[in-house]
């Protein structure tokens, strides 16, 4: 089978581009052609990974290009025209690729695979600033309730309504949790069906570290709560002098959150790494005791919480959004309210006072990823609804 995966980013920077980049190594190796169009937009360090590429840029000039890229519309009518793909398989198209890539679609069965709330949110999260749940659809609030400066406001509405008025380019609509199906079809989007990601198999990871150690891994803004892990932290470090945090990751937090950890007395205890390379950061968190999630945000699914528990690592993540479906409750680690230091401290402490209670859960949480979490699970699902798409587009076009 022909297929091609599309997505804003090609580059091993972040979770969405390392799950697909490795689906389509899944692919390959089981004779299918799978090739990547994405932008050319990614950091300096990053190393495209990318089969085809269109412009894309990370500048102020970003919401222009989101809105509409006339390069991603130009570059995919080549490729589509060219590679003739069997079915496209869509992944991000709202921050670099632009709608105008929809009506491209329309001559070959495609599917949105919906890994964040990007579709029906602006900003991607459904949380206000104040850090509360954003219960209203996209539109004039986004501006009044100062989610997006009035510079964003007008061109992120056009492209919402580009979105809207062409979606029906996809043969399919599949979410990557239950708590992103609920959400998409609270807003009227029709989902065919929920595929929970994969990730590759790794090796069980080496020993526990000899102090009881957690590991965050994630970009550092408001959503993810790191400043909430670092407030917990404090009555972990005064229960077990021995206990470390390493805090592994970048983003526009990351000077406050150095500040946080001095003012909180953790200099010596806790480890803010900035980014890594997807090796070392593998390497950096193995030993940890535990991994922590404390987003305050309803988590659309949480690849790093499937990444960790693949590795041999309970997870103490937060209630609601994907998290809840991944995290057993008591037997792979321990889910608690967004934003509560207090639970958040104690579900940690409950893992990093007994190595034992951590290798048990770790080997129970690995347990369970390999079972619903492997990327050949994945690929299995997903190749289903290829073959789906194709069908529903072969019997459309007979009926015509």
């Amino acid at each position: 089978m022909k297929i091609l995966l599309v997505s804003d980013y090609g580059t091993l920077a972040g979770g969405a581009e390392v799950q697909l980049i490795g689906l389509r190594d899944e692919l390959r190796s089981r004779g299918h052609d799978a090739r990547l169009f994405s932008s050319s937009a990614r950091m300096k360090t990053a190393v495209s990974q990318t089969d085809y590429e269109c412009f894309g840029t990370l500048s102020s000039f970003r919401t222009i290009v989101q809105t509409a890229n006339p390069s991603a519309y130009h570059h995919l009518r080549r490729v589509l025209t060219e590679f003739k793909p069997d079915v496209v398989h869509v992944k991000l198209f709202l921050t670099q690729l632009s709608p105008l890539i929809l009506p491209l679609l329309r001559k070959v069965p495609s599917i949105y695979y919906v890994a964040w709330y990007r579709p029906i949110c602006p900003l991607g999260t459904k949380m206000l600033p104040d850090g509360s749940h954003c219960r209203v659809r996209a539109g004039v609030p986004c501006l009044s309730n100062g989610c997006l400066p009035l510079r964003d406001w007008a061109p992120i509405m056009f492209q919402m309504k580009l979105w809207r008025r062409w979606r029906g380019a996809f043969r399919m609509v599949v979410a990557n949790s239950e708590a992103t199906r609920r959400a998409l079809v609270a807003e009227g989007i029709d989902v065919s069906a929920v595929v929970l990601h994969g990730t590759r198999v790794r090796e069980s990871r080496r020993q526990l570290s000899p102090s009881p150690t957690v590991s965050f891994a994630g970009r550092l803004v408001p959503e993810k709560g790191v400043d909430v892990l670092l407030h917990a932290f404090v009555r972990i470090a005064h229960e077990l002098p021995e206990a470390r945090l390493i805090i592994a990751g970048d983003g526009p937090q990351r000077d406050a959150m150095q500040r946080l950890m001095a003012e909180l007395g953790l200099e010596s205890r806790v480890t803010m790494t900035g980014y890594l390379p997807r090796e070392v950061l593998e390497q950096t968190c193995e030993a940890a005791w535990v991994q922590a999630v404390p987003s305050r945000w309803a988590e659309p699914f949480g690849v790093v919480a499937v990444e960790s528990m693949m590795r041999g690592r309970a997870v103490v993540g937060t209630m609601g959004g994907g998290l809840s479906e991944i995290i057993r409750e008591g037997e792979t680690g321990y889910l608690v309210p967004p934003g509560d230091v207090q639970s958040l401290g104690e579900a940690l402490l409950t893992v990093l006072r007994d190595r034992a209670v951590a290798e048990r859960m770790g080997e129970t949480a690995r347990s369970d990823a390999m079972l619903r979490f492997s990327q050949s699970t994945f690929a299995d699902r997903l190749l289903e609804l290829y073959q789906q798409a194709i069908t529903s587009e072969v019997r459309a076009h007979d009926a015509a």
